[in-house]
């Protein structure tokens, strides 16, 4: 892998490097072996987790970090170009962060000391996120007094992130059967009960530090039933609540066990939120390079880790969030441009 190519083609070249959630190896491999190259970083490795760091002895250490993982590839690999699109699965989410975040590692004389991150296993549930690895075992690869974890956000600073959960909420019943069902108790028809308070449900558009969520709870999965004459006896909701950083996780996981009262509510996934922290020095210094207007991150992203290791960090990078994960993604070539260019802008 070349890294002095430009960053429209580096960020080709990796999106033409298959490394769906779990098949990280090969592009952690290369991206390794580009970095050793360069004299002036000092690069690590745990599982498919690369961190590369500067030690010139500067003030501030900032953090800039990118996923290596996509979602499944749908017939969207090889990259193809378009116009002013590059169109391939994981050009949005995240190659293209990604191969700028590469292009900053030949700055042999940045004017913070550099911290890169490339980590596996994003896409995937939060127990086996590879920069939750990396926060475990080694908090001193990642640590720092900024953080730019370079998502897709159209080139706009995105504040914090929401938190999120998952959680089963239990309908019960009876089993009969389905001939004589007046001696049973239909389970997925008392689901209808969960069902209508998530079509009630009014999500909080809390304002935090200035930016404005919006939260979110729905169901996302649904099962139940043994067979075609068999009244169930069990339906479980999947549900997924996406908070506001104003809520710490206890209080978003009580909050869905009130609005689900009287069902068995079993938390299967969370992760907590994170507040902007666009007041910070570094972050504000950040945003005059950046310009235009912050908003804030309605999704969960990797910025609650750092947060919780006291790290300030905003999300920023080229790609509409909205082409993530879809079939046709692409990311714009002149977006990628662009970020690389504030990114430098901003390290020298």
């Amino acid at each position: 892998m070349r890294l002095d190519q430009d960053v429209r083609t580096l960020t080709a070249d990796l999106v033409d490097v298959r490394s769906e959630s779990g098949d990280e190896k090969a592009l952690a491999d290369a991206i390794e072996e580009a970095l050793r190259r360069l004299p002036h970083l000092t690069v690590d490795r745990h599982g498919n987790n690369v961190v590369a760091r500067t030690f010139l002895g500067r003030a501030e250490r900032v953090v800039v970090a990118g996923h290596l993982d996509t979602v499944p590839i749908a017939g969207n690999v090889p990259s193809r170009v378009e116009g002013n699109r590059l169109i391939g699965c994981g050009g949005t989410d995240m190659k293209a962060g990604v191969a700028v975040q590469l292009k900053l590692a030949l700055l042999g004389a940045p004017n913070r000391d550099l911290t890169l991150v490339f980590y596996d296993l994003e896409e995937v549930e939060a127990a086996r996120n590879g920069l939750g690895l990396l926060v475990r075992e080694h908090p001193d690869w990642v640590s720092g007094d900024f953080a730019v974890l370079m998502e897709p956000t159209d080139g706009v600073i995105e504040g914090g992130c929401q938190g999120t959960i998952r959680a089963e909420i239990v309908s019960r019943g009876v089993r009969a059967h389905s001939a004589r069902s007046w001696l049973g108790f239909n389970a997925i028809h008392g689901a209808a009960q969960i069902l209508n308070r998530l079509a009630a449900y009014e999500p909080r558009r809390p304002v935090v530090d200035g930016l404005e969520y919006h939260e979110g709870l729905n169901a996302v999965l649904i099962r139940g039933g043994h067979a075609g004459n068999v009244i169930p006896d069990e339906c479980v909701v999947t549900v997924n609540y996406r908070f506001a950083p104003d809520l710490t996780e206890e209080q978003a996981q009580n909050h869905l066990r009130e609005v689900f009262d009287g069902f068995e509510v079993t938390i299967v996934d969370s992760a907590p939120g994170a507040r902007p922290g666009l007041d910070h020095p570094v972050a504000a210094a950040f945003t005059a390079v950046v310009g235009g207007e912050p908003r804030a991150k309605v999704a969960w992203t990797d910025v609650a880790r750092f947060s919780a290791l006291g790290v300030p960090a905003v999300n920023y990078g080229p790609g509409d969030p909205a082409m993530a994960h879809k079939v046709d993604e692409y990311v714009e070539l002149d977006k990628i441009v662009e970020a690389e260019r504030v990114m430098t802008a901003w390290l020298t």
